[in-house]
């Protein structure tokens, strides 16, 4: 695990007019296998963009694709065969290679070379820097278990770093995230630019980005530390936390290599549609007459209306023309707009949720039928839907914040919610809190299981790479064994 930086003046130039609004003329700024700086010439600057894009590269591909498979909103196109091991529950460790080197190499690493800059004035970037190492290394332990980490991001001296516990990984999280925050007020340091592609540069955004980082961190670990994360999300509220009121993301163009990732994947495939409607989450839409089902998946040319599959049916429908997701999330192969959808690393709707959350545990403050409905109503906006939708939506019985319920049933709601509003774009999220609380209840195993029946993945296998390179690999996992903070 060894990670040599390579100098790329082509890159270098590409990167240092990557903005956050225009991505245009920087050809495959995507393309995360090359870090533009040696470590000894490392400018914040410059690197930061590379941290943001090897972030998204995952986010918004593989673990878009892995999410959102095994959270049931898409599952195994008929007529097409890529993913029909995601379907099968049987990923096979080479699968993950590239998540887990852009995760370290052009993310993980980048961010240390920022943290560890010498540069005069960077502690804006270096704050910054701490933050997405925080999101990374939750990202990394939330897949695959326990990770490296102390060890990790030391370069030629630590080519062997020892993993350690997800419970000292997530210690880690909240140390980085208050390291960074602390570095923001900073008096004298450089403004940060708009090589920013997050927030353009803006520390109050990623003041509150920060923050809502450590409120899911937190919440996380409920089932499995309740006092540590009540202490940490009631000193969030009063030290007067902000949380997000935008979404976190990166947003694309249609120039060749600045595609949103899943979609430029998809391009490289020959614009194969691989993935389509499963019928686990258009059924749930479907009861609750919910308007953004026709948002997040295509209604075929034969049809009327959404056409979904059981979930791994792939070999028993191929007679079956079902719906692909649409282009709105990025994932409707022959609709060139794909290019355009963003890859939301945290977005608004999650934020209010995870307020919605703490507040009904008593961990939080503010209204949390209010927060709900905020929710609700942001992810309608974000699909084209409109405020009234929303409320007529919320006006169902069925859909209604249980304000006389129990916490439990109170929290179901709010984690059920937070499902539909994750669909096509924050699969891996809506997976990962589906196993730390059981929700939603309508999960079915995949008709193509091949791990047995009762069993469904919960965690990514280990990449091949470190089981055949890091002397200290830990062993191999199977991808039906809980991460430490799922107890349920």
């Amino acid at each position: 695990m060894n990670f040599f930086n390579i100098k790329s003046a082509k890159k270098l130039l590409c990167i240092a007019f990557i903005s956050t609004l225009g991505l245009t003329g920087c050809n495959k700024f995507l393309d995360v296998n090359e870090n533009p700086n040696n470590p000894d010439e490392a400018e914040p600057s410059l690197l930061l963009p590379t941290v943001e894009a090897g972030l998204s590269q995952v986010v918004g591909n593989s673990f878009q694709i892995y999410g959102n498979f095994w959270a049931q909103y898409w599952t195994q196109n008929p007529t097409s065969s890529q993913y029909r091991s995601i379907d099968q529950y049987r990923v096979l460790n080479t699968a993950v290679d590239r998540s887990w080197s852009i995760l370290y190499r052009s993310a993980l690493n980048n961010a240390e070379l920022i943290i560890n800059s010498d540069v005069a004035g960077s502690e804006y970037y270096k704050g910054i820097a701490y933050i997405l190492k925080a999101y990374g290394f939750q990202l990394a332990t939330d897949a695959f278990g326990d990770v490296p980490l102390s060890e990790a991001l030391k370069g030629k001296d630590f080519v062997n770093p020892n993993y350690e516990g997800q419970e000292v990984v997530y210690d880690s999280i909240f140390t980085f995230i208050d390291k960074g925050k602390a570095l923001f007020k900073a008096t004298s340091a450089t403004g940060v630019s708009s090589q920013d592609m997050i927030f353009g540069g803006d520390l109050t955004q990623w003041e509150a980005f920060a923050n809502t980082l450590a409120l899911r961190a937190y919440l996380r670990l409920s089932e499995v530390d309740a006092t540590k994360a009540a202490a940490g999300i009631k000193t969030l509220y009063a030290e007067n936390a902000k949380f997000l009121t935008n979404d976190a993301s990166i947003t694309y163009t249609t120039t060749g290599g600045n595609e949103n990732p899943l979609y430029n994947e998809m391009v490289g495939l020959g614009k194969t549609q691989n993935m389509v409607a499963s019928s686990t989450a258009v059924t749930a839409f479907t009861k609750n007459n919910d308007p953004r089902l026709l948002a997040f998946y295509d209604i075929p040319l034969d049809s009327v209306h959404v056409v979904a599959i059981p979930q791994g049916s792939y070999a028993s429908n191929t007679k079956v023309m079902a719906s692909s997701p649409s282009a709105l999330v990025g994932a409707s192969a022959n609709n060139e707009r794909s290019a355009l959808a963003p890859a939301k690393l945290i977005s608004k709707t999650e934020s209010l949720f995870l307020q919605s959350e703490a507040a009904v545990r008593g961990w939080g403050e503010g209204d949390a039928e209010a927060l709900y409905q905020a929710g609700v109503e942001a992810s309608f906006l974000a699909a084209g839907l409109s405020a009234v939708d929303a409320s007529t939506y919320l006006g169902q019985s069925a859909v209604a914040f249980p304000a006389n319920g129990t916490a439990a049933k109170k929290i179901e709601s709010i984690i059920t919610q937070k499902y539909y509003a994750m669909c096509g774009f924050q699969g891996f999220e809506a997976w990962t809190e589906w196993r730390r609380t059981g929700y939603p209840t309508f999960f079915v195993e995949s008709a193509a299981n091949t791990l047995g029946e009762g069993r469904m993945p919960l965690r990514l296998p280990y990449a091949n790479s470190e089981i055949t390179s890091n002397a200290n690999f830990p062993g191999a996992l199977s991808i039906d064994k809980p991460v430490w903070w799922d107890v349920n």
